[in-house]
């Protein structure tokens, strides 16, 4: 299959306004919309459409309100609250609303105590983490989150879908320039990369994937199927294990297998941490001390003599600034389907 993929440009306000209005339509609160619009937004603007970070996140989550799986406006409930730590039960309320509200509470938290560590329980897929790290940059303080996800990878050394893609972001503030914000799944590629490998017509590393048998590939139309590998070998698959300890077994949570399999119970986990530097310097020494490291780091000689050393999260960075300028890319694919569905389920398309 070959399709040359293609995309339309809109504004971040035009965009915005869309996705508001068709949350609202699926019914979202008025109090909590701005939580979905802002996380699908935010991948829309600085991962590569097609991909699944952006407007898709809207075809999913459109597919999981109609199967039961996510309820539009539930009241969610602290299960459990100390000082430094709280247990948030989403009740299978989106995801984007539950992870917010967690790190919006580990910051409070942190605030007082240095840091803090909010879990969710019964949540749905949250889009980026990076997304929820760089909302405790935002606020002074490094951010960490990441969650557990479908049994897309196996364990190391076997062929059985038993760990996620466990997704992690973590963000650093600067005062005068851009956060510096890792964010990045456990597993060398993610089924949106190879789906849209596929209609390119266009081979993937041996590395990102193998067949549903345990086989290597290069060729997508064998891997749509099959299972994701991890960053560093042994080493990924045992992050990802630790991961879902945390977000799935410890929250309360679905994990392995389980973990978004059932459409109509995700189950999904969360991990929000915020950490507050003045809590062991004070910020300007921190500052100075980042600057430090960011120096050293921009002044390593380059393998390539006309290479460029980018720090974590500056070529997204980078995307969303041009973004702004020039307009947010959307898949024509994309675009199509959220015009069925709006026609489905009685939205103005206006995009």
């Amino acid at each position: 299959m070959v399709d040359i993929v293609q995309f339309k440009r809109y504004s971040e306000a035009v965009l915005r306004k869309f996705v508001r209005e068709y949350l609202l339509a699926l019914g979202d609160r008025f109090d909590e919309v701005d939580f979905n619009v802002n996380a699908v937004i935010y991948g829309a603007m600085r991962w590569i459409p097609a991909q699944g970070q952006g407007l898709e996140k809207l075809l999913r989550h459109t597919r999981q309100i109609k199967e039961g799986g996510i309820k539009p406006g539930v009241t969610m409930t602290y299960l459990k609250e100390r000082p430094a730590t709280a247990l948030l039960d989403a009740n299978k309320g989106s995801g984007f609303v539950a992870a917010t509200m967690a790190m919006q509470k580990s910051i409070e938290k942190a605030k007082r105590t240095g840091i803090a560590c909010v879990l969710v329980r019964n949540s749905n897929h949250y889009g980026t983490s990076g997304y929820y790290a760089n909302m405790a940059a935002e606020a002074g303080m490094i951010g960490i989150a990441f969650t557990n996800a479908g049994p897309e990878m196996a364990p190391w050394g076997a062929k059985t879908g038993v760990l996620g893609t466990n997704p992690w972001g973590i963000a650093v503030p600067r005062k005068n320039d851009f956060n510096i914000i890792l964010d990045m799944a456990l597993t060398m590629s993610g089924q949106g990369m190879i789906r849209l490998a596929y209609r390119e017509g266009r081979s993937v590393p041996i590395t990102w994937a193998m067949t549903k048998e345990g086989k290597p590939s290069t060729d997508p139309a064998e891997l749509l199927d099959g299972l994701q590998l991890p960053i560093g070998e042994f080493k990924g698959s045992g992050l990802s294990f630790m991961t879902d300890v945390i977000s799935g077994v410890l929250s309360g949570s679905k994990f392995g297998r389980d973990t978004f399999t059932d459409l109509q119970d995700l189950g999904v986990g969360h991990t929000l941490i915020a950490l507050d530097p003045s809590a062991y310097m004070e910020p300007a020494e921190f500052e100075s001390r980042l600057a430090q490291f960011v120096d050293q780091v921009k002044q390593a000689q380059p393998i390539q003599p006309d290479g460029e050393i980018l720090l974590p999260g500056e070529l997204e960075h980078r995307r969303m600034q041009e973004r702004l300028e020039q307009g947010i890319p959307v898949d024509l694919e994309t675009l199509e389907r959220l015009h069925e569905l709006c026609i489905e389920n009685g939205i103005p398309f206006s995009l």
